[in-house]
């Protein structure tokens, strides 16, 4: 019996990685459709001799989506960006090359189709991006009514761009921001107490449910295993939902670090974006704030984790294992004492 194809586009990226290794364990031939082939030659390891083959993919050519599914059976698509830089803008990232995987891979007569969204994904969003995932997740639907929707939330894990961001910050930073704090502190006196306290923090900012890279790389195989999935939403959470504060805490605890956490409102966000804006990888850009103000949360009555068969792994299992080259060894500790 013949192997299953499966087409990952945008296998070579974070999530791409973990559903490369997935399949090939599963004994799958996985075609990792890629701009440049030689950025997924790393991946041809998690396979035997000829299993993993990285194929030159333009993701806005039709005829080259075409050619990366050619005699495929199933395929999964990873594409996406954070942020808009020369040609890789929203529009054509989202939602027309989702269009055009999935209207390619309907034409091809796959059995299935996993395209990986966003929690957020919103026609409506005043945020761009939000709304270029929720326009592909509509264009999706329409091409191949049968693909697996997967929402995740912010995703930690080894490799990730948050965690390892904000953990390497911090060596070289006595601060670290909080977003979407209250424009202005709020001053509480306690009369009985002589006491005057300025609440900086309001609720913590922006509320995320991080969820591992793991989880999702098993929601995308179970995606593909399970016609019980098939035309399906899934948002996709950890166990917990932390605030932008604790977050930091978090990390900070797993460290073994202390610094000072700086409370950013909206409206210093949005300046500091714009100048941000004109690097080559901004940390933060107007467009983000926008997606800041909303919480990025799996919805209360949203199929979860939970309805795929996934139970969700809690990030303080997980963070010590990659985050410790972050920490400040006893000796370091000695010395600056």
């Amino acid at each position: 019996m013949s192997k299953r194809i499966v087409t990952v586009f945008g296998g070579s990226g974070f999530i791409g990685r973990h559903v490369v290794r997935r399949l090939a364990q599963e004994g799958a031939q996985v075609r990792v459709a890629v701009r440049d082939p030689e950025t997924a030659n790393y991946l041809r390891l998690m396979g035997g001799v000829g299993q993993i083959v990285p194929v030159p993919t333009d993701i806005s050519d039709t005829a080259s989506v075409a050619n990366a599914l050619v005699g495929a059976d199933q395929a999964v698509n990873l594409v996406g960006i954070l942020f808009e830089a020369r040609k890789q803008r929203f529009q054509s990232v989202h939602t027309d090359a989702a269009a055009r995987i999935a209207d390619a891979s309907q034409t091809a007569g796959l059995r299935q189709l996993v395209h990986v969204s966003a929690i957020g994904a919103d026609t409506k969003s005043d945020s761009l991006y939000a709304q270029t995932k929720g326009l592909g997740e509509a264009a999706v639907k329409r091409a191949f009514p049968e693909a697996t929707i997967l929402r995740p939330s912010i995703v930690f894990g080894p490799e990730d761009g948050f965690f390892n961001l904000f953990a390497g910050i911090s060596g070289l930073a006595p601060a670290l921001p909080v977003f979407g704090c209250p424009a202005w502190p709020k001053l509480s006196v306690f009369s009985d107490k002589g006491l005057i306290n300025f609440d900086f923090y309001g609720d913590g900012g922006t509320k995320f449910q991080p969820v591992y890279v793991g989880d999702v790389a098993d929601a995308v195989m179970t995606g593909l295993r399970s016609p019980e999935t098939a035309g399906k939403v899934f948002e996709l959470g950890g166990p917990t939902v932390y605030t932008s504060k604790e977050l930091m805490v978090l990390m900070l605890q797993t460290i073994g670090r202390r610094r000072l956490l700086l409370p950013i409102p909206f409206w210093l966000l949005t300046i500091m974006g714009f100048f941000m804006e004109a690097l080559p990888r901004p940390l933060i850009t107007r467009d983000q704030v926008k997606l800041l103000r909303r919480d990025n949360v799996v919805a209360r009555r949203a199929k979860k984790l939970q309805d795929l068969g996934i139970t969700p792994t809690a990030a303080e299992a997980v963070l010590p294992t990659y985050l410790a080259r972050f920490k400040i060894h006893r000796s370091a500790r000695a010395e600056k004492a």
